[in-house]
């Protein structure tokens, strides 16, 4: 059982930064395909941006050049890099952990993410 924990998310202007992280307890993140989802006030949750077990990054369209997203092995833990945050960023980011043989998939709790403008 893989339990992940994002934080630092936040309250941020228009055109700000942010770098949420998440964290692997209980467990070892190497073997996982990591992924940041969001939900937006009253929609349904989309991909973000995902990095494979060897380092390959996949983004949506709309946020290409804005977000990246990298992973430490060694530490559990999985970062996206936000900047030049809209207003339209504003939503819950989850990660998620996914073994590619058994397509088992973990979530976390999600990290608020308000952008002001």
């Amino acid at each position: 059982q893989v339990q992940l924990v994002e934080t630092w998310g936040g309250l941020v202007h228009a055109g700000g930064s942010l770098r949420p992280f998440c964290t692997a307890f209980r467990s070892t993140l190497g073997n996982h395909c990591m992924s940041w989802y969001r939900q937006p006030p009253g929609k349904q949750r989309e991909l973000v941006a995902s990095i494979s077990t060897d380092g390959m990054t996949n983004y949506a369209d709309f946020v290409k050049g804005r977000f990246t997203i990298t992973r430490d092995n060694a530490k559990n833990t999985a970062y996206q890099q936000i900047i030049n945050l809209r207003t339209e960023d504003a939503a819950v980011y989850y990660c998620s952990a996914l073994e590619p043989m058994t397509q088992r998939q973990y979530w976390g709790v999600g990290t608020q993410v308000t952008v002001s403008s």
